[in-house]
């Protein structure tokens, strides 16, 4: 069974020793680090105690790799976790579960569309009022709004909120407020030191980080948790084991994933908004970023994305095939650099917005790849012409 260290247990250390020891149990003599995963449906009962007799019963509820890797991300973010299948599968329990029909619900109007989409449908039949507002505000008054989902940065402009100061206007307003927390990871920020409600995350993206994991979660208080999770176990959004086993061990490389990816971030930014051709270059380490203040004081670290506009889609595509280290890819944060012309799914943003997730290649590397990349679909451009 896994060791409960409990919230906060391993607080006094540096983010890199947090990482590789959050979760993890007691060292026992002839026992791995992390134990592998446990794959059981049913588990044996005791004939007379029956379920009060051991604390796993049944799979859907009950696994041992479940609660290592909650008690990690909890140990993180600094409330109790509840794992979910996808970061949606956790953005929609905390929806569903916290809203009740009659209520108002205020969200990004720049951040995750699918959270929009999902809101529009599945709360608007049930009777919850949708709202939207920009993560950077203006916000309209709170009083009456039964929740604010903020996402900072947003999903994919990388605009940054105020959380300490929207969630003291969310409290005096009666208000809940849920942080989606993806793009900055536990590392970059904690928004329930910060003063918001909950946090709902992919963990697919830079939390896991080798894009070989769907996952999601959400962190908060046991009041908010306790009915998450029993809502998870009703609905069986519950991951498999082997996935939770596979995200448990790649939080090891958390802090040095996320530092090698911020460092080459700030050199592509830095490139990028050299070029004439290059539009609207967003990272939120960026001096010029319309965020840069609000970020330096609340984030302990900036993304590993860079967001920025190229002049249309065709160039995109002259840039993607140009490159040999960039992917053509959905989702980030992964340990290889990727690229997504946003507006292909849909997402209301110009034809040439790309979403640039920078991986952990050599930064000289990468940033020779992209100049010559951009070089060529710049020459193709003028060919064309």
């Amino acid at each position: 069974m896994y060791h409960d260290r409990g919230v906060g247990g391993l607080s006094e250390y540096g983010d890199g020793t947090r990482c590789v020891h959050a979760g993890l149990p007691p060292a026992q003599p002839g026992e791995p680090f992390l134990p592998g995963p446990v794959f059981a449906a049913p588990y044996h009962l005791d004939p007379q105690a029956g379920p009060a007799g051991a604390a796993d019963r049944y799979g859907r509820t009950d696994n041992p790799t479940l609660r290592g890797l909650e008690g990690a991300i909890g140990e993180l973010e600094g409330g109790e976790c509840v794992v979910f299948s996808s970061g949606m599968a956790a953005i929609s329990a905390a929806l569903l579960t916290l809203l009740s029909p009659g209520d108002q619900l205020l969200l990004p109007a720049d951040g995750y569309y699918n959270t929009r989409t999902f809101a529009e449908g599945a709360l608007v039949r049930l009777g919850v009022t949708v709202r939207t507002a920009p993560t950077a505000g203006p916000y309209p008054p709170l009083p009456g709004i039964r929740m604010v989902l903020l996402e900072s940065p947003a999903n994919p402009g990388l605009d940054v909120c105020d959380i300490a100061e929207l969630a003291g206007a969310a409290r005096r307003a009666g208000a809940l407020l849920a942080v989606d927390n993806t793009t900055a990871t536990p590392l970059g920020q904690q928004p329930l030191a910060l003063g918001a409600d909950l946090v709902v995350a992919s963990g697919t993206k830079a939390l896991v980080g080798h894009s070989d994991v769907l996952l999601g979660y959400a962190a908060a208080a046991p009041e908010i948790a306790d009915p998450l999770r029993r809502w998870r176990n009703l609905t069986g959004a519950v991951p498999g084991p082997f996935e939770v086993w596979l995200a448990h061990r790649s939080l090891s490389t958390l802090d040095l994933r996320l530092a090698r990816q911020e460092e080459n971030a700030e050199a592509i930014a830095g490139l990028l908004v050299q070029r004439p051709e290059v539009t609207g270059v967003r990272w939120p380490g960026l001096l010029g970023h319309p965020g840069f203040e609000v970020a330096s004081r609340q984030m302990r670290r900036r993304p590993g994305v860079v967001t920025f506009t190229l002049p249309d889609a065709a160039h995109v595509t002259r840039f993607l095939r140009a490159s040999r280290m960039v992917f053509s890819a959905t989702s980030f944060g992964g340990t290889h650099t990727s690229a997504d012309r946003r507006a292909q799914w849909g997402d209301p943003v110009p034809e040439g917005l790309v979403r640039l997730s920078c991986g952990i290649e050599d930064r000289a590397d990468l940033v020779a790849d992209l100049t010559r990349a951009l070089d060529a679909a710049l020459e193709g451009a003028a060919s064309d012409g």
